[in-house]
Parts: structure tokens; C-alpha cells; sequence
């Protein structure tokens, strides 16, 4: 199966589910029209238009889940839309908390609208989300079932905000190790990832153990993903991740390849390091020597494997299927695209 075919398959799905799950028009229309707007659908004017609507990876991931345990994949689409709705609210505050002023090639939605109305069409894509997932009931799943799922939701929204409130908190320190990167990350990426895995597989195979295996495939998998993004948030190029250069470097992030350089620098090059990371901003100057440090400790070679070894720590917690599953295939192809990306 080519990768193409793999997001393809329930992308025209996942788009009327979504579009269903945001009303517009009234006076609530610039409200609805913000986030809208962000899911690339209309211009800042509100008016249609064919913008850059991301990977929809998450949401493709639960239903190719949900079709590699043998369901029905159209059963699981309110909660892949719900998944979708609520890493787009993240990503909303994200860049307010970054101070991110582009995303996916266009102005954010605090730099249009201003702080207070981009936290509120945040908050209000998170309720959406919530919304969208009680639409499962509509498709005959069993209410319990529906109770089970939210209740996951919302640990998982919990735990990607507290994964988040840690990135924050690391920006302004130098002693972050590796294993407090991966508690980070586990929260902040992994946990939502993992959760479309478990909910797809949940809602295809009605049997927890199958689902606690996509779980633990999809927080694996979630790992590699954003140590992938790590690299690219620094070495990435402008005109295909949509994103200013060194970006993580400006915004003094410690992703994985800083983490590890402030574990391995030594001497002279952990004390430069500190020198640059201890100033208030940080200008060309600094992003610079940021990057001659990284490339001497071989920070980037390294998050380049621990993506590779994390990608196969997922794949080995596929739990086994027929052959001729093409759901299964997919998510192989998936696993590898997503380590080997360049956006």
C-alpha cells in the first residue's frame, strides 16, 4: 500500500464528519468562523478557500485501527473527528504560547483575532471535540462503551495538557534529561496518538486486550513522531514545514536534540550552551552557535535513531492479523512515513 493511498482512504470521510461537527452562520459566525479558519476552510475574511488542512493523522490512524480489527470503520467516525477537533484546540493555544505567528503557511489565529479570541475558539473546538464524540451513540455503539471512550478522552486531554504545562516549564531550565523529554512528550504527543489507536481498535474489536495493544503501538509510535518533529523544528526547511527556521531553538525549547547536547557538552560547550539558553531571547547570533554545538555533539544523528528505534518499538506491538489485511499494511506504512518525513 503507498503512502498516499493510506491518508486517502477516509480523508473525504473524515472531512464531512468534521464540517458536520461545526455549525456557522448567525451571530456565532465569526466565532465558528475562527476555527474554521484554522482547520484551513476559509480565509481570514471567513470566505471559502483551499488551504493547508495538516496531516489528519490522528483521525486516519483510529479508523485504519478500527478497519485492521475488523469493524466497520464509519462506526468509529465521530470519534475520529472528535480526535482531529482536539489536537486542532491544542494547536490553537499552542501557538499563543509559543508566540508562533505562522501555522501551516497562514497567520495563527491570535495573530488575526487577538489572545483572547483565539483561547476562546480553543476552548470551543475542545467542546466541540467532546460533542463530537457522543455522536458515537447515533452509530449503535453501546452507551457504556461511549461512557468508556470519553472517560479515556479526558484523561487524555488532561494528560496532553500537563505535558505541555511541562514543555513550558523546561524552556527556562538547562538540568532537563532525556527521561524527563520522554514524561514531556509522552504527555504532550504520544497520549492523543495513542488514544486514536485504542479508540479505532476499541470500536472495530470490542475486546480491550486487542485495543491495549493498538494503545501501546499508537504511544510508541507517538514518541518516534515527535522526535521527528524535533528534528524538523530545527533543521527543517521554511517552504515545507510551514514554520520560521530554527524555530524550536528561538522559542528555547528543549526538545530532543538540546536535551541530549545539554546531557553530553562538556567544558566549553556546556558552558557556551547555558550562556546562550540563560539570555532572555535569543538572536540570529545565538541560533547560530546553537547549531554548531548541536552538530558537534551529534545531536541530530541521534534523535534520528531514537525516532527509528521508537517507530520499532510500535511496529513490534502490532498485535498479529490475517493475512491480507490491508488496514494492518497501512499502518506499517504509516509507522514508516512518519520517521522518514520531512514536514
Amino acid at each position: 500500500m503507498e503512502l498516499q493511498e493510506v491518508f486517502g482512504r477516509y480523508l473525504s470521510d473524515i472531512d464531512t464528519e468534521l464540517r458536520a461537527s461545526l455549525r456557522d452562520g448567525g451571530s456565532l459566525a465569526p466565532f465558528y468562523g475562527m476555527m474554521r479558519y484554522h482547520l484551513g476552510w476559509v480565509n481570514e475574511r471567513f470566505q471559502p478557500a483551499s488551504a493547508d488542512v495538516g496531516k489528519r493523522l490522528r483521525p486516519t490512524l483510529a479508523l485504519l485501527c478500527a478497519d485492521a480489527t475488523g469493524g466497520d470503520y464509519r462506526v468509529a467516525l465521530p470519534a475520529a473527528a472528535a480526535i482531529e477537533l482536539v489536537h486542532n484546540f491544542s494547536l490553537i493555544h499552542d501557538d499563543i504560547e509559543d508566540r508562533s505567528n505562522e501555522r501551516r503557511h497562514r497567520p495563527t489565529v491570535w495573530r488575526l483575532w487577538g489572545e483572547p479570541h483565539a483561547i476562546n475558539a480553543g476552548d470551543g473546538l475542545l467542546m466541540v471535540a467532546r460533542l463530537a464524540l457522543h455522536r458515537l451513540v447515533d452509530q449503535g455503539v453501546a452507551a457504556e462503551r461511549v461512557l468508556a471512550l470519553s472517560r479515556s478522552f479526558d484523561e487524555t486531554c488532561l494528560a496532553l495538557c500537563q505535558g505541555q504545562f511541562l514543555d513550558m516549564s523546561y524552556e527556562e531550565r538547562t538540568d532537563v534529561t532525556v527521561e524527563m523529554y520522554l514524561e514531556m512528550t509522552g504527555g504532550k504527543t504520544a497520549a492523543l496518538i495513542s488514544y486514536a489507536a485504542y479508540a479505532g481498535a476499541l470500536l472495530g474489536s470490542d475486546d480491550p486486550r486487542t485495543a491495549d495493544g493498538y494503545r501501546r503501538f499508537g504511544r510508541e509510535l507517538g514518541l518516534a513522531f515527535q522526535i521527528v518533529d524535533d528534528v524538523l523544528g530545527i533543521w527543517g526547511a521554511p517552504t515545507v514545514t510551514g514554520k520560521p527556521a530554527a524555530e524550536d531553538i528561538v522559542s528555547k525549547k528543549k526538545s530532543l536534540p538540546v536535551v541530549y547536547a545539554f546531557e553530553k557538552a562538556r567544558g566549553q560547550r556546556r558552558k557556551a550552551l547555558e550562556e546562550v539558553y540563560d539570555k532572555p531571547s535569543l538572536d540570529a547570533a545565538d541560533v547560530q552557535r546553537v547549531l554548531e554545538l548541536l552538530h558537534e555533539v551529534g545531536a541530530r544523528s541521534y534523535a534520528q535513531r531514537m525516532a527509528e528505534v521508537y517507530r520499532d518499538h510500535a511496529l513490534a506491538e502490532l498485535p498479529p492479523v490475517e493475512e491480507g489485511n490491508t488496514a494492518q499494511e497501512g499502518l506499517r506504512v504509516l509507522a514508516r512515513y512518519l520517521v522518514e518525513r520531512v514536514y
